[in-house]
């Protein structure tokens, strides 16, 4: 018995492929702009834990020399590379001020997450007082 291939396959043609993807598209941009402060939200999240283990360090080496250090690297605190040049990290961390009685470090975003111009900052103090001073 022989088989016959049939001459036409069923299947979806280009044009009805470009229009589920346009379509696809526009809901995306739509959705977007009401992400965004999601995914800003989410990416601070790096900056509160990497000035909660800036605090633990301080506090170390407060225990050991009396004082707080004004310098990441007496501290161990390795800054990652930022995303604009070529690394993962969003926040560029910095000891602001240091003394005998206290310290206050900050997290700059190095990308402006919404486009509005704002870049988030937090800021963290010797009493581990984490909040965001300038919201993106």
């Amino acid at each position: 018995m022989k088989k016959t291939i049939p001459s036409r396959l069923n299947a979806f043609s280009l044009p009805e492929l470009l229009v589920v993807l346009v379509i696809i598209g526009i809901l995306v941009l739509i959705a977007l702009p009401n992400l965004m402060p999601l995914i800003s939200r989410a990416k601070s999240t790096e900056a509160q834990q990497q000035l909660v283990f800036l605090h633990s360090l301080q506090r170390s080496h407060f225990y050991t020399y009396s004082r707080y250090s004004a310098s990441l690297e007496e501290l161990g605190f390795e800054q990652q590379t930022p995303v604009t040049e070529g690394g993962n990290a969003n926040y560029r961390i910095e000891i602001v001020e240091a003394s005998a009685q206290g310290f206050r470090a900050t997290a700059t975003a190095v990308v402006d997450f919404d486009g509005d111009g704002t870049y988030n900052v937090w800021e963290i103090d010797q009493d581990k007082k984490l909040q965001e001073t300038v919201r993106d």
